[in-house]
């Protein structure tokens, strides 16, 4: 048996309506490869779509995260629960998600939640267990529907996935980690809308200090600026190695023990 690694393939990087809607850039969310245990997260438009594209073994899924109920996050979650329970022919899996995505104008079908053999609501300072990987929803978000980043912890490695938000003062105190993802939307600050914009991103990376950033989940306006460039001014600005998430893109955490 080889040794174990966390790896994380972005099935999607599309941060908006108009992105999503146009795909701009493909949605989908992201599969985590966090040992010998394998996530979902966010399940937005095309996961199905792109993770049979990419080979990845949908039945092999030991659980499905939603950090919201919006569409861009959760609009596969149907079909992903049935791939995950091997077209609803295992009784398997997990689900996690805030109460509002299961209870009030629910996202997640009732006569799915017998296929899974738990579901767990997501709250403000909760801890949560997946075979040997911990994750934890330190705050509520400030964004239109109840929303929760992540700190995953592996048994090599420790990261922080801030989802949709608008910033706020001691969001950052809440997340650690080697590594550190971000939803950047707009390449402007003062937007009307519940999003990190790249000022934003520059002071939570100078404040959480990771190893590495990535930045993904993104409008047009940092599709339209070159977030590859975006990322490696960013780079400069901050001192921190900054990496722009591409559609399909495999970041394999080992990369970190070597900085």
């Amino acid at each position: 048996m080889g040794e174990l690694t966390d790896e994380i393939t972005f099935l999607g990087t599309a941060g908006t309506r108009i992105m999503v809607a146009n795909q701009l850039l493909a949605s989908g969310g992201a599969w985590l490869e966090l040992g010998d245990t394998t996530i979902l997260l966010d399940p937005g438009p095309g996961c199905i779509v792109q993770t049979t594209k990419r080979k990845l073994n949908s039945p092999q899924l030991d659980a499905i995260i939603l950090s919201h109920k919006h569409l861009d996050h959760s609009s596969d979650v149907n079909i992903m629960i049935e791939a995950m329970t091997d077209a609803s022919r295992r009784h398997r899996g997990a689900l996690f998600a805030p109460a509002d995505a299961l209870e009030e104008t629910p996202v997640v079908f009732p006569y799915l939640h017998n296929l899974l053999e738990r579901i767990e609501i997501l709250e403000e300072g909760r801890s949560h267990k997946i075979g040997d990987i911990v994750f934890k929803t330190p705050v509520r978000h400030i964004h239109s529907v109840e929303t929760y980043g992540f700190v995953f912890e592996t048994p090599r490695h420790t990261f922080s996935w801030i989802t949709d938000t608008r910033y706020f003062d001691g969001l950052a105190q809440h997340y650690r980690g080697e590594l550190l993802i971000m939803h950047v939307v707009t390449q402007e600050s003062g937007a009307p809308y519940d999003h990190l914009s790249l000022p934003d991103a520059r002071l939570l990376i100078t404040s959480i200090n990771p190893k590495i950033a990535i930045l993904t989940h993104f409008g047009k306006t940092m599709w339209a600026s070159r977030s590859w460039e975006v990322a490696q001014k960013l780079t400069e600005e901050t001192g921190t190695q900054v990496i722009s998430a591409r559609d399909g893109m495999k970041f394999d955490l080992s990369r970190l023990a070597h900085m």
